[in-house]
C-alpha cells in the first residue's frame, strides 16, 4: 500500500503530539518520584526542582513508615476501601439485577426515581444532618454508608446484566433456583468484566476519599490517608496546625503522595483487561 506524502506528514504530526502529551503527563510523576528519593539538602540546593536525582535516599519513606499518624491513616483508608467496596458491590449487584429483570413490577417507575438522583440531590446540609441523625459522625462508617450505591455504577452493571441471555435464567428457574441463587451462581460468574470495572470505580473513590472525611470526621485519629497528605502539603504553605502532623520536608511530602498512589497503581494492571471490556460492554448493550 502506497502512503502519500500528506498522510506521512499527518502521521508524523499525530505521533509528535502523542509524544508531547506523554511527556507532559509523565513529567509531574517523574518530578514527585525524584523529589521523594532525593535528600532534603539536595532539594534545597537545587531550588526545590529536581527531575533526575543525583543521590538517592530512602529516608523520607522510612520516616513515613515510622510516623504513627501516617500508619494509622493508612489502616483507616485500607478499612474504608476494602469494607466500603464490598458493601458497594453487594448492594449494587442486588439493585442492578432486580432492575435488569423486565418482569419487575414498577420497574420503569423505580428507574425514573433512581435516574432523577443523578440530576438532583438533597444538598450538602441535608446530607450532613442525615449522617448526624444516624450517629455516624466521627466514625469510619460515615465514609461508607452515605455512598453505599452509585447510580452511575449501578446503571452500568444493570446494562451488562440485561445482555445475559434470558434462556439461562429460565433454565435455572426450571431447576428450582431462586433469585439469589441465580444472581450469585449464574449472573456473577458471567459478569466478571462489569464487576471488575465497577469495583475499580468504587475502590478508587474510597481510596481517594477526602471531602467526606473533612466533612464528617473531626477526630484526627480517624483521618484517612488523603486527609493526612493534604494536611502535610498545606502545612508547608501556611501556619495551620493539625493534630499529630508535623511540618515535613519536601521529600517526605512527595513520598507520602507516592505512598498514597501506589496501592491503586499496583492493583490496576491486574484488572485492566476486565476494566476495558466491562466499560465497552456496559456502554453498548441493552
Amino acid at each position: 500500500m502506497v502512503v502519500s506524502r500528506s498522510d506521512k506528514m499527518f502521521n508524523m504530526l499525530v505521533n509528535t503530539l502523542l509524544i508531547l502529551v506523554a511527556v507532559i503527563s509523565i513529567f509531574p510523576l517523574l518530578y514527585v518520584v525524584s523529589v521523594s528519593l532525593t535528600p532534603y539538602s539536595e532539594v534545597v540546593k537545587n531550588g526545590g526542582f529536581i527531575v533526575i536525582p543525583r543521590r538517592i535516599s530512602l529516608e523520607a519513606y522510612s520516616q513515613i513508615i515510622s510516623d504513627p499518624a501516617l500508619g494509622r491513616s493508612m489502616l483507616v483508608s485500607l478499612f474504608v476501601t476494602i469494607v466500603g467496596t464490598a458493601v458497594n458491590m453487594i448492594l449494587t449487584m442486588m439493585a442492578a439485577y432486580s432492575l435488569s429483570r423486565r418482569n419487575l413490577r414498577g420497574r420503569t417507575l423505580f428507574l425514573l426515581y433512581i435516574v432523577v438522583t443523578m440530576l438532583f440531590n438533597g444538598g450538602l446540609i441535608p446530607t450532613y444532618l442525615i449522617v448526624q441523625s444516624m450517629g455516624l459522625l466521627n466514625t469510619v462508617w460515615s465514609l461508607i454508608v452515605p455512598g453505599a450505591i452509585s447510580t452511575f455504577n449501578m446503571l452500568i452493571m444493570k446494562t451488562f446484566f440485561e445482555g445475559i441471555p434470558e434462556e439461562l435464567f429460565e433454565s435455572a428457574r426450571m431447576d428450582g433456583a431462586k433469585e439469589f441463587r441465580v444472581l450469585w451462581q449464574i449472573v456473577v460468574p458471567l459478569s466478571v468484566p462489569s464487576i471488575m470495572t465497577v469495583g475499580l470505580f468504587y475502590m478508587v473513590g474510597h481510596w481517594n476519599s477526602f471531602f467526606s472525611a473533612v466533612l464528617y470526621i473531626t477526630d484526627a485519629k480517624l483521618y484517612p490517608l488523603q486527609v493526612i497528605i493534604r494536611n502535610m502539603l498545606l502545612l508547608n504553605q501556611s501556619n495551620v496546625v493539625m493534630t499529630d502532623v508535623t511540618v515535613p520536608t519536601a521529600a517526605m511530602q512527595m513520598a507520602a503522595v507516592i505512598s498514597g498512589s501506589l496501592p491503586i497503581i499496583a492493583v490496576y494492571p491486574f484488572i485492566q483487561k476486565h476494566f476495558t471490556k466491562g466499560m465497552l460492554l456496559g456502554a453498548i448493550k441493552g
